[in-house]
């Protein structure tokens, strides 16, 4: 329901630009995408999404935050020496929450997709840095991964795969690579915007293997599956 919620916004705000050039070609009226600071949107509408989709998770929030501070100070609403004064402390307080609410099990357990096997779901961030993982000789059921200005990488080829699992990949000016297992189907679907999915992966001829569906968000960055 959160992916196809996702998409929708997408939809909309492509729609809507469209519409907004199609009604200035035709002398309908006066649409104007490039305000001050509208390449903030490349970074707000991404994370918004992404929170939409997957929930709360720190990387997004703070690419939310970031992009709303740099879209204040280009409007000139904010001060530029007084964004970084503020930025890195927004940054600090939303980790330290993060971590807070994960102590405390505030963190809410994201919502089982479909064909989702029953287990605890993986998360692994990368912002503005490098976040490599493995999966060694147990049982994966699932990974929600986004990369923000960093990468994050996934290693399953020695992970047990017994079921049909989803892995949720966002990737914003970042990369996201997920290694699979020879023994599993594989599924890539995507909403590329400036960036792209590719999935190299050899799936298996077996009709009875289980699936990896990977569901991908890319902007200006990219989903690799191999």
């Amino acid at each position: 329901m959160r992916v196809r919620l996702g998409n929708i916004l997408w939809g909309i705000a492509f729609l809507a630009v469209g519409v907004g050039f199609l009604g200035n070609a035709c002398g309908w009226w006066d649409f104007e995408l490039f305000f001050d600071g509208w390449w903030t949107l490349f970074l707000i509408v991404p994370c918004f999404i992404s929170l939409v989709q997957h929930g709360f998770h720190t990387a997004p929030l703070v690419g939310l935050g970031i992009g709303v501070l740099l879209l204040l100070a280009a409007q000139d609403v904010l001060a530029w020496d007084m964004l970084w004064k503020i930025a890195l402390p927004l940054v600090f307080i939303l980790i330290g929450l993060r971590i807070l609410a994960g102590a405390f099990g505030w963190k809410r357990r994201p919502p089982r997709p479909a064909k989702q096997a029953d287990g605890a779901r993986r998360s692994y961030v990368g912002v503005f840095c490098a976040n490599d993982a493995k999966v060694e000789e147990e049982r994966f059921f699932g990974a929600d991964l986004v990369a923000v200005f960093g990468g994050v990488e996934l290693d399953l080829r020695r992970a047990v795969i017994e079921q049909d699992v989803v892995v949720k990949a966002t990737a914003v000016f970042g990369g996201v690579d997920v290694y699979l297992p020879p023994n599993v189907k594989v599924e890539l679907s995507g909403v590329p915007i400036f960036g792209g999915c590719d999935n190299q992966a050899q799936s298996c001829a077996d009709a009875a293997a289980p699936t990896v569906y990977v569901q991908a968000v890319c902007v200006f960055g990219g989903v690799d599956v191999q």
